[in-house]
């Protein structure tokens, strides 16, 4: 067991805590960013490649067989270092729209998220819709504007898109110089200096940085950066004359985001971005429960599961509940409540987490993420606590937007069928409906869209042995009825299906918006919402 600590140690361990998530459109380079940074904290010795050659290594949080044969990150993953006196917990999360319940409910973990914006393309669909996440749940948002060493848009036109579109306030921290293959270094605006970078290795081990103090239009810092010194100065002096001032409290409301800029494929810029971060992010944040602020310093251990992944070690077929810590210290073998069932649990089998990888612990603290051997009594959501009557908001359920009956006819293994899509739906990979009447036979598959599919048949295949078989159906939504709702005047509706989620709750699947419309207009009393439980939304956000 670990060391006595007094409240002070305890705090000091939880205010040097920094957990955020990385957020973007696909291809933005996200996955690039999360290996550069884990790279710079020393957490490996070379770092991955997202789409590598067969005798390259893949990306750390790329750990699935289907990350690794398509480049893509399908599943949240949690991802830790030691830098510069601080805990780095690093939540990667899917970039791709169809993951993106996946992505928010990694976002309810994280206390500042990082925005990665390809320098080319500037603020993208994706990008977009979690940046709203973000503020309505006032995550601060710092941008890291990536690929510079691609040829892209100007500078000040990406500020001028992410305060059109996002609504948010821009202020460069750093300012680059040179752009594509000419990109040499940053200007740090905060600090008053110079850094250039020298590359190698393409990408794979740390760059070495020049650093020359001094303001901009002063002869070393000119002579340094060459014949990009005008254009760098006409933007410094722009931004000095009618750019925003840097200031915390705005970044910590979300409606001003510092901007760093460089290229995580060739790490220029990524030292210095990761330096200015840590400085900058908040720590472990209060949350709330049951209308009380939660400090995460004068509470005892309490937390919530916000991920539940299966099979990690295929060699077990373990169950893993990811645990974001909110308040106080938590210990191996300690006693707590789990208050969904209201029983009492004890604190074995606990990991760190790394990806894939493991390591036992004997404490954490609020901020950590850890892992938790789930005998089958955890769900997304859930809130542990030393405390009595504490309650973490849930985190809501959204409407799938495509939808599949799965074909068990011809299944040899059907107990395997019926265990790995049970557990692979408490996971939230996907939604499962079911005919009331129908059983098994009658299942349904809701997800957001058809990459969730082949995620579930690949999982199926290589963890249970089952070939799963879908066929698809013309569902396009899902509203779930609050009054007014009779099943019996649905029964021989052509456009409407009547289900139940695998909470039990009624629900209804319809080819378009116009079906609901018209259902309504028919049903003066029937009030259809578009999660279970409209109330955790609007508690989580």
């Amino acid at each position: 067991m670990s060391k006595e600590r007094n409240s002070d140690d305890i705090r000091r361990e939880i205010e040097r805590r920094r957990t955020f998530a990385i957020i973007s459109h696909p291809d933005a380079g996200k996955t690039t960013l999360t290996e550069k940074l884990l790279l710079y904290g020393g957490a490996v010795r070379e770092a991955g490649a997202v789409r590598a050659q067969k005798a390259a290594r893949h990306a750390t949080s790329d750990w699935l067989e289907l990350e690794k044969q398509r480049g893509i990150s399908v599943s949240s993953s949690v991802l830790h270092f030691e830098f510069n006196d601080h805990r780095v917990n690093i939540l990667d999360t899917p970039g791709h729209r169809d993951f993106s319940e996946d992505t928010y409910r990694t976002l309810m973990a994280a206390d500042s998220a990082v925005m990665l914006i390809d320098a080319a393309r500037g603020v993208e669909p994706q990008t977009r819709k979690l940046c709203e996440v973000c503020k309505l749940r006032k995550i601060p948002i710092f941008t890291f504007v990536n690929k510079m060493d691609r040829h892209g848009r100007d500078p000040l036109d990406i500020m001028a898109e992410i305060e059109d579109v996002l609504g948010m306030d821009v202020v460069p921290v750093n300012w680059p110089v040179g752009a594509g293959s000419d990109f040499r270094g940053i200007y740090d605006r905060l600090d008053r200096r110079l850094v250039t970078f020298a590359g190698g290795d393409h990408g794979t081990h740390r760059v070495d940085e020049n650093i020359v103090e001094g303001e901009p239009g002063s002869e070393a810092i000119r002579e340094a950066m060459g014949p990009f010194a005008d254009d760098v100065l006409d933007g410094l002096e722009l931004l000095e004359g009618a750019g925003a001032e840097l200031d915390p409290e705005a970044v910590a409301r979300g409606s001003q985001t510092p901007m760093f800029f460089g290229s995580a494929l060739t790490n220029f810029g990524v030292h210095p971005f990761l330096q200015r971060f840590l400085e900058m992010a908040p720590g472990p944040v209060p949350r709330t429960s049951n209308g009380n602020v939660i400090d995460p310093t004068d509470h005892p251990f309490s937390g919530f599961v916000f991920k539940i992944q299966a099979n990690m070690d295929p060699d077990h077929r373990d169950r893993v509940a990811f645990v974001r810590i909110c308040s106080g210290r938590f210990l191996k073998g300690e006693q707590t409540s789990h208050m969904r069932t209201g029983k009492p649990i004890r604190l074995t089998n606990s990991t760190l987490l790394m990806g894939k990888d493991r390591s036992e612990i004997d404490e954490a603290f609020a901020g950590d993420v850890v892992g938790l051997f789930d005998p089958g009594i955890f769900r997304i959501g859930d809130t542990l606590s030393n405390e009595k009557d504490m309650h973490y908001a849930g985190i809501p359920i959204f409407a799938p937007e495509s939808y599949m009956r799965v074909e068990v006819a011809g299944v040899q293994k059907r107990k395997a069928l019926e265990k790995g899509i049970e557990q692979l739906v408490q996971e939230g990979v996907v939604q499962l409906f079911s005919d009331p009447e129908g059983g098994s036979a009658s299942w349904i598959l809701g997800a957001m869209g058809p990459l969730q599919f082949d995620v579930m048949r690949h999982r199926l295949k290589t963890e249970y042995g089952v070939d799963l078989t879908l066929s698809v159906l013309p569902y396009t939504m899902a509203r779930w009825p609050q009054e007014g709702f009779d099943p019996e005047d649905f029964r021989y509706s052509e456009r409407i299906r009547v289900v139940r989620d695998r909470d039990d709750n009624w629900a209804l699947l319809a080819q378009s918006p116009w079906d609901f419309d018209r259902v309504l207009e028919r049903n003066e009393d029937l009030v259809l919402a578009e999660t279970p439980d409209p109330s955790l939304f609007e508690s989580a956000v």
